[in-house]
């Protein structure tokens, strides 16, 4: 028998709750760690069809990667949106988990699989993450936010643009910076990740690849001769969502775990 407990120290083992940013809310949100689980599922983020995905398939859990709620709520009543979303849930008896950033930085995070894609080589955090041991703190090379690292021989911004529709399976992507331009150190940072462009230039990275930045982003990229390489937030993140449901099934066999059948990318090109 798994509980909600149980699962929830899986998730804490795999990506560390002390990985997150100081900013984020991560971890159990909502439910009671003593409550049985048989059934699981993951989501990028919860929305009013994910919600009723999990209601209508009697889930147990939710294993969202933006955290619900967010930020502090001072009431909880269906009169607003996360509100009406967590009302739902709760009155379905559904739990939900966060790891968010800690799950973009850790040692089989979203950044990493998002380096693996690319065929990366070589590949350290961009922002590290320091232990401390009997020697004093040292830095650990699996965990920390974004990834960079080297390709194995020049590449295009356009093939590698290339390499990422195919492992992603997206139609299209956003560029900033000459198609023609081979490059060979690449930065990876999921989401929206314009912070990690001083760490990129600091690492000697001529590309970052991500999910989306603000427009003046894009110029101080330009200026500094960075190029970018922009996914849109749900393709960079999605498909490890997608994942973390595959490692759960293998961690808890006897459960029934899935990605959301339902859940969709808000934005759509025209």
């Amino acid at each position: 028998m798994h509980t909600v407990g149980s699962i929830s120290e899986f998730l804490e083992a795999y990506a560390p709750p002390s990985l997150a940013e100081d900013w984020d809310n991560v971890g159990l949100l909502v439910g009671d760690p003593g409550q049985t689980v048989q059934r699981v599922m993951t989501c990028l983020t919860i929305t009013p069809e994910s919600a009723d995905e999990a209601i209508a398939d009697g889930v147990n859990m939710i294993v969202t990667h933006h955290p619900l709620p967010f930020r502090p709520l001072r009431r909880l009543t269906t009169e607003s949106h996360e509100g009406r979303l967590l009302w739902q849930l709760m009155s379905g008896g559904v739990a939900i988990y966060s790891p968010h950033t800690a799950f973009d930085s850790c040692r089989r995070g979203i950044n990493r699989q998002l380096a693996e894609g690319i065929a990366l080589r070589d590949v350290h955090p961009l922002v590290p993450v320091e232990n401390e041991s009997n020697n004093g703190a040292d830095v650990d090379v699996t965990m920390g936010g974004g990834r960079h690292g080297t390709l194995d021989a020049p590449l295009e911004l356009a093939a590698l643009a290339g390499r990422l529709k195919a492992f992603l399976a997206v139609d299209r992507v956003q560029l900033v910076g000459e198609p023609t331009r081979a490059l060979r150190r690449v930065a990876v940072a999921c989401g929206s990740a314009g912070t990690f462009l001083q760490p990129a230039i600091a690492a000697g990275c001529e590309a970052l690849v991500t999910g989306e930045v603000s427009f003046h982003t894009c110029l101080e990229a330009q200026a500094a001769g960075v190029a970018l390489i922009l996914l849109g937030h749900y393709a960079s993140e999605r498909f490890a969502v997608a994942g973390l449901a595959d490692v759960l099934a293998e961690a808890f066999p006897e459960l029934s775990v899935w990605a959301s059948r339902h859940e969709q990318n808000p934005l759509q090109w025209y």
